[in-house]
């Protein structure tokens, strides 16, 4: 590999700019099943991953239950190849349970070792790379308190009920973006899991998310690097690409847009590319180099961050990985 002329934060500072870097970032991120458990584990296992591969970006992936399991909910680890874990009890049964929801001080409980995981990380790696926090919007964060059938039936039969429920999640949210905003931290991953016309109508959608993620988008304003993720298939595609964050992330190997069509939708930028598990899992060093070639041509070179549309499943080869990172050195010596 080519010895690189900026550091990872220079960059994607000059990605964000808009101006030319020395070479495409790269950034690849997946869970750490059991060692997500702990703040210190999950600095480890998330160093361990970043000193191996030496990615663009740093994104810290807890459990999704992190901001939750103070609220009442479980999960626990059941070999998902996502890394994933699997809720065991929700908080919300009945409809009443919503204006239930308590206010969380987040600098205790999981919260709060959440914070102590990202001062690790921060110690060690803010000089020269970028670090992110992957934070759940607050429609994500109610699906899995109640469920994704539950959450749906209460949303249509007891509407009102729900957005009171949002509202608390929302002032959680905002609880933890502030202290977030203490540590030196340069972005959140912000995962939006219900813009799917399977899911939401567009007028369902700017009822139950659009305004909670205004507020939520708005206290991280001053963070230099967010990413938007947009989760699942059929997305709402235009109406997140107005979201106010520099970098926008989706699954564009298997819905629309691909990345040639958001190109001329879209004028950020875009981070994606590899196929999560036909190409990371299932194929070999070779794939993604040509998989990487295609999405470099698609953007004209420009305004990518080489990436997965999700999580990489923990189940990925090492090769994989690594031919992902030899492709950008590679192609900035071709440039």
């Amino acid at each position: 590999m080519e010895i690189d002329t900026l550091t990872h934060r220079q960059r994607l500072e000059s990605v964000v700019a808009f101006t030319k870097p020395d070479r495409t970032p790269v950034a690849l991120w997946r869970h750490f099943p059991v060692d997500d458990q702990t703040p210190d584990s999950l600095a480890a296992a998330t160093a361990h991953f970043q000193r191996t591969f030496d990615f663009d970006l740093i994104k810290v992936t807890p459990a999704s239950s992190f901001c939750l399991k103070d609220l009442g909910c479980r999960d626990e680890w059941q070999g998902n190849p996502e890394g994933t874990r699997t809720y065991t009890r929700t908080a919300i049964h009945h409809p009443e349970d919503w204006r239930k929801l308590k206010v969380l001080d987040p600098r205790k409980g999981h919260l709060g070792q959440q914070l102590e995981c990202l001062n690790l990380l921060i110690k060690e790696f803010s000089d020269s790379t970028p670090i992110l926090q992957s934070i759940f919007n607050p429609l994500s964060q109610a699906k899995n308190l109640a469920g994704s059938s539950q959450l749906m039936v209460h949303l249509h039969k007891y509407p009102e009920a729900v957005e009171a429920g949002l509202k608390i999640i929302t002032l959680n949210t905002l609880g933890f973006i502030e202290e977030l905003l203490k540590t030196g931290i340069d972005g959140i991953f912000y995962a939006i899991q219900h813009a799917q016309y399977e899911l939401l109508t567009e007028t369902e959608f700017a009822r139950f998310s659009i305004p909670y993620d205004q507020q939520i988008l708005a206290a991280v304003k001053p963070l230099w690097l967010n990413m938007a993720h947009l989760h699942g298939e059929n997305v709402m595609f235009d109406t997140v690409a107005n979201y106010p964050v520099q970098v926008l992330n989706w699954h564009d190997r298997h819905t629309q847009p691909d990345l040639a069509a958001a190109s001329t939708r879209y004028s950020g930028i875009v981070c994606g590319g590899l196929s999560r598990v036909e190409t990371m899992v299932l194929g070999t060093p070779a794939d993604v180099n040509k998989e990487a070639r295609k999405a470099f041509n698609d953007m004209g070179g420009k305004n990518l961050i080489l990436g997965t549309g999700c999580v990489v499943p923990v189940t990925a080869p090492y090769g994989n990985y690594m031919a992902a990172r030899r492709f950008v050195a590679e192609s900035s010596l071709s440039a």
